[in-house]
C-alpha cells in the first residue's frame, strides 16, 4: 500500500475503510496519510473518527508492505468507513526538518563527497551522520551557514515516483552509505539547483518553509562518523 503523503506530503485528512483489525487496536485501512514510523523519520499520530467517535493514532508502522495505525483504544471493526486527521503541528515540523537534512547532506556531500551514515528527526532536535574523514567544527558551521542561504533562496522541492532502472542511472542519487532496497520504483525527492536523492519521507514544498536551521551540537562518533544536531527556526 502506497501512502498519500507520497503524493502530496500537505494532505491533513481524508477518508478510508477499514481492511484489518488484529489484537483489538492495530488497523489496517485501504487509503492513508499516516507516515509510518521509517527512514529516521518518526511516524505521524492523529486520530481516526467513525460517527463523531474518535480513535487516537498513537503509533503507524509498515510490516509486510502495509502501514498499520495503532490505536488509543479498541472499538473499530473491518469495513467501517473512517475519516483520518493528522497531527498537523508534528508533521509539518518532520516535513521542514526533513528537508533539512537533504540540503545539510547535498552541502558536505558537494564539499567532501561524504556519505550519510544515519540519521534521526526529531521534535526539539535532528541529527545527521556523516562518513567525514576530519572533524572539524568550525567546517562543520560553515555548512550549516550554507544550508540557510539555500533556505533563505526559497528554492522549489519536487518530488516523483520513478522506475528503478531509470532512478539508480542517475549520478549520486543514493547518499546512504548502505544498500538501496530491492523495489519496483523509487521516489526521488529534487530541491530545485541543489540535491536530488531517493526518499520515502515527507518534505515541505520550498526551502524558504524552513525558516532556517541552527547547529546545536557536533560529534565525533569514531572512525570517519561525525554527527551534526540541528534544529529548525521557530516562528512566522
Amino acid at each position: 500500500m502506497r501512502g498519500l503523503y507520497i503524493t502530496d506530503s500537505y494532505i491533513k485528512s481524508f477518508e478510508a475503510r477499514v481492511e484489518e483489525v488484529s489484537d483489538g487496536k492495530f488497523v489496517v485501512l485501504d487509503r492513508t496519510a499516516f507516515y509510518p514510523n521509517s527512514g529516521g523519520q518518526p511516524h505521524d499520530t492523529g486520530v481516526l473518527v467513525r460517527d463523531g467517535e474518535e480513535f487516537p493514532v498513537v503509533y503507524a508502522g509498515l510490516f509486510g508492505g502495509k502501514i498499520s495505525h495503532e490505536l488509543g483504544r479498541e472499538g473499530l471493526a473491518a469495513g467501517d468507513k473512517v475519516a483520518g486527521f493528522i497531527d498537523w503541528d508534528r508533521r509539518y515540523l518532520f516535513m521542514r526538518s526533513h528537508t533539512a537534512c537533504h540540503l545539510l547532506s547535498a552541502v558536505i556531500f558537494r564539499e567532501t563527497g561524504a556519505m550519510i551514515t544515519g540519521n534521526q528527526i526529531g521534535m526539539d532536535r535532528s541529527r545527521v551522520d556523516f562518513s567525514l574523514e576530519e572533524f572539524d567544527r568550525s567546517r562543520l558551521a560553515e555548512y550549516v551557514d550554507q544550508v540557510n542561504k539555500i533556505i533563505k533562496e526559497d528554492r522549489a522541492v519536487k518530488t516523483a515516483v520513478i522506475p528503478r532502472d531509470e532512478a539508480m542511472e542517475i549520478p549520486d542519487l543514493v547518499r546512504l552509505a548502505k544498500e538501496v532496497p530491492d523495489r519496483e520504483e523509487m521516489r526521488i525527492v529534487e530541491v530545485e539547483g541543489i540535491d536530488l536523492q531517493a526518499c520515502g519521507g515527507t518534505h515541505v514544498g520550498r526551502t524558504g518553509e524552513i525558516k532556517g536551521i541552527k547547529m546545536l551540537k557536533a560529534e565525533n562518533k569514531g572512525k570517519f562518523n561525525r554527527r551534526v544536531y540541528f534544529g529548525v527556526s521557530e516562528g512566522d
